[in-house]
């Protein structure tokens, strides 16, 4: 066992500041499992949000030295000995006390995205797809809504553009139905006008934090992008849909 030092955020919204605590660390344990042992033996108070402790359930988000990161799957000894570790909330969204945020923007974001809409059954009464475009979806799906992508993500934090962008998550959401060959619904002009794809400059720092290793920049960001551009930009793409009469919905519903 060893001793190490923690500085961890303490407050609520309208004010807050760091405090430091000393504790022993065992083999083995993860940052999550230091925090409960200061709940028990120091500071009963301390808020913190988890469900899982199995990298999961997403809910212990928080930034530990500057980085977004699961608590439960962020081991004690990746870091050097001697170094403080430093624990703070996610920055993107508001503090409701000490480690915990409110993360209910995300949810509304969800609401805006249309649901799944099943095309029409073949004539032998069965829907098909190929199994590669099951496994490009299944990875979307692999999403646990740790929402450390929705941190990271300069547009949200840095930007204040909450209501022009939905963030990545939501962005790979989209792309989990748009790139399922059993879906017939249009969400590219919400993509464009609503969701905000154009905002993302495709920097990847979503894709190095993903738990789950999602490709979310160059399996979803950018083949949304690359829809978005063969609408409303391709001058060849254009042509060739009025050729051969074919029309599209470039704008919103509603």
């Amino acid at each position: 066992m060893a001793k190490r030092t923690f500085k961890i955020w303490r407050g609520d919204a309208a004010d807050g500041n760091f405090q430091s605590y000393t504790t022993e660390v065992s083999e083995g344990m993860v940052v999550l499992d230091v925090l409960h042992q200061l709940q028990a033996e120091q500071t009963p108070d301390l808020a913190i949000r988890w469900n899982c402790k199995a990298g999961k359930c997403g809910s212990c988000s928080m930034e530990i030295n500057g980085r977004p990161r699961l608590a439960c799957m962020t081991r004690m000894n990746s870091f050097e000995p001697g170094t403080t570790v430093t624990v703070q909330p996610l920055k993107t969204f508001p503090v409701i006390k000490d480690l915990v945020c409110d993360v209910s923007w995300n949810y509304e974001q969800n609401k805006r995205i249309p649901p799944f809409k099943p095309k029409p059954r073949g004539k032998d009464g069965r829907l098909r797809m190929y199994q590669e475009d099951v496994d490009r979806v299944q990875e979307f799906r692999k999403c646990i809504e740790c929402f450390l992508c929705q941190d990271v993500c300069h547009v949200l934090r840095d930007r204040n553009a909450k209501e022009r962008f939905i963030g990545p998550r939501f962005m790979i959401r989209v792309a989990g139905l748009e790139m399922n060959p059993l879906d017939d619904e249009d969400r590219v002009p919400e993509l464009k006008h609503e969701y905000g794809s154009g905002m993302c400059n495709i920097t990847r720092c979503c894709t190095e934090v993903c738990p789950e290793h999602i490709g979310i920049t160059d399996n979803g960001i950018i083949p949304l992008k690359e829809r978005v551009v063969d609408r409303y930009y391709d001058p060849l793409a254009m042509i060739g849909r009025k050729l051969m009469g074919i029309k599209v919905r470039t704008e919103p519903r509603g």
